[in-house]
């Protein structure tokens, strides 16, 4: 969903849930989320999490000492805090403020687990004061498309950590010298364990920004890891538009929910590392290499249709006549 006065993209429930499952929030994860817009991770990892427990005292032991949460903006915080409230957690960790002059708050919370879907064009006051210093006169947005949120958690946490996050397309091609910095910067310190592609409507009916989820393991250096990355072409999570509604979940005949079965599908695909046609594919990458699978994955011709065809044509005779290169008669 999407904030209308601030235009701030906040994560679908259902993408929350897939990457709290991918990084395996379990009882013992201590989880944050710098910055936490509508506490959606929250609610989900706070939810997996107590689903985990044994006792009621485990799960008392989650909702007080183990989900943190960070907010900046005055209008999202409150439904930060309002949302875990709801839910049941009664002594809500989520604080206003920014993540940069929390760092050491951050440090005392021995977080293992980080989700987190960033600003991607964040204007100076929301951005890490030195960050800024290094910026160009002319430069009114993060450069960097978010990733200098993500360096600076990574540099405040314990390294048995994950990070688990939501950037724009434009952070995984890197075609800009500030996102080849970032990129850089990562893997010199932290493995890149996956990147999946999304549904390019996924912030649908607001921000019109195709996002990726990447997750880091902070154990190790990347080239010291020597391990392949998973990349996965994760574009159909069988939901649908609808107007007034947004993105909508798709049923098959007897109601059973068809992004049950694809987001288990998904899961499969990344714990067990499988290469699929058309949908997974295991690359060692480095900061100079594209970050998608659409760059390395195999296609499916199988699966081609001549409406899949037909459908390109269209496409694209649409964009020559709204550009102006054909006319209509």
């Amino acid at each position: 969903m999407v904030n209308p006065i601030k235009n701030q993209a906040f994560t679908p429930d259902h993408i929350c849930d897939f990457m709290c499952k991918a990084v395996g929030v379990n009882k013992n994860s201590r989880i944050l989320d710098p910055c936490s817009g509508s506490g959606a991770f929250l609610v989900r990892a706070m939810t997996d999490a107590m689903d985990d427990c044994d006792t009621e005292e485990e799960r008392e032991e989650v909702k007080r000492n183990q989900i943190f949460g960070i907010e900046y903006e005055d209008g999202a915080f409150g439904l930060s805090s309002t949302n875990m409230l709801i839910h049941g957690d009664g002594n809500s960790n989520v604080i206003q403020a920014s993540m940069f002059e929390r760092g050491e708050w951050i440090k005392d919370k021995n977080i293992n687990i980080v989700l987190m879907n960033p600003p991607y064009n964040a204007t100076r006051k929301f951005c890490d004061p030195e960050y800024v210093k290094s910026w160009k006169s002319s430069n009114k947005e993060d450069p960097s498309k978010g990733f200098h949120f993500v360096e600076y958690v990574a540099r405040h946490i314990p390294a048995n950590s994950k990070i688990a996050v939501l950037l724009p397309m434009q952070a995984a091609i890197g075609t800009s010298s500030e996102v080849k910095k970032y990129k850089k910067k990562m893997l010199d310190n932290y493995t890149l364990e996956a990147v999946f592609s999304l549904p390019n409507e996924i912030f649908y009916p607001g921000a019109s920004a195709i996002a990726c989820c990447m997750i880091f393991d902070l154990s190790q250096k990347h080239a010291r890891s020597n391990t392949e990355t998973f990349f996965g072409y994760f574009k159909d999570d069988k939901f649908i538009k609808r107007k007034g509604l947004g993105r909508v979940e798709k049923t098959d005949s007897d109601g059973n929910s068809l992004w049950a079965s694809t987001k288990d599908e998904w899961l499969d695909l990344y714990k067990n590392k499988k290469e699929v046609p058309g949908l997974s594919v295991m690359k060692k990458v480095t900061w100079k290499d594209e970050w998608l699978a659409e760059a390395y994955i195999e296609t499916d011709y199988s699966l081609l249709q001549e409406s899949d065809f037909q459908k390109v044509l269209n496409d694209y005779l649409s964009y020559l006549v709204k550009e102006g290169y054909v006319y209509e008669s």
